[in-house]
């Protein structure tokens, strides 16, 4: 395959796509004193308070290991709580502090800018059978 060739496969697009809104999404957070997966995790406790870490890595498509480190540092900041024993069984359901909420509605406002532009030359139908496609293809490839 030649190297002008790659800009054919989907994948390399995928990725080209993907780091560049990594990198705006990145820009764009750090003036709220957030990264990418700190404020992915913000977003995922408000939808769906009491998750456990285990949950929110794989939600948030990192290791245990590196969502440990997140909630650390979230946690460490107020944004979120967790109590120190499980209720039942071993997770320790975590919630968003009211200054967690806060924060993640600040920044929001800017990730869905970066959302309009990526999508502003798309229709709303377009970008519904886009959707649906990235979600096939997400299907296509378990793992």
């Amino acid at each position: 395959m030649k190297q002008e060739d790659l800009g054919r496969l989907v994948g390399y697009q995928l990725k080209r796509v993907q780091a560049a809104l990594r990198s705006a999404m990145d820009a764009t957070l750090r003036e709220h004193d957030l990264t990418t997966p700190q404020y992915i995790c913000l977003e995922l406790l408000d939808q769906r308070p009491g998750l456990s870490n285990a949950e929110l890595a794989r939600d948030a498509f990192v290791t245990r290991q590196s969502m440990n480190v997140v909630l650390r540092n979230l946690q460490g900041a107020g944004l979120v709580t967790r109590p120190a024993t499980a209720s039942q069984g071993r997770a320790l359901p975590l919630r968003l502090t009211e200054q967690g909420t806060a924060r993640l509605k600040a920044a929001r406002a800017g990730v869905l800018a970066i959302e309009r532009r990526l999508t502003a030359r798309l229709d709303v139908r377009e970008t519904e059978v886009l959707l649906a496609q990235l979600s096939d293809m997400a299907e296509s490839l378990p793992g």
